[in-house]
């Protein structure tokens, strides 16, 4: 199975670790490091089912995901770059 550039872009944050308009790349199943703002373990939670169906070459809506770390309200966008 062919794998897929995924980009996961933040479109609202209440987080002080993220900003609106940070990015987040995956290059197949990596992190495309200096491409990519950081990733905390609670968001990948989050964006992982979306970026692994995108990955995989899934039709991914264009429907926010949000950071389930209470407080601290972060909404993502996730999409496949090659479709």
């Amino acid at each position: 199975m062919e794998d897929h550039k995924v980009r996961v872009r933040v479109l609202e944050s209440g987080c002080p670790r993220y900003h609106a308009g940070d990015e987040i790349y995956f290059d197949g199943a990596f992190i495309d490091k200096e491409k990519s703002a950081a990733l905390c373990m609670v968001a990948l939670s989050a964006i992982y089912p979306f970026a692994y169906a995108a990955r995989r070459g899934g039709s991914v809506k264009p429907t926010p995901v949000q950071c389930p770390d209470c407080g601290e309200c972060v909404k993502f966008q996730v999409e496949r770059l090659d479709s």
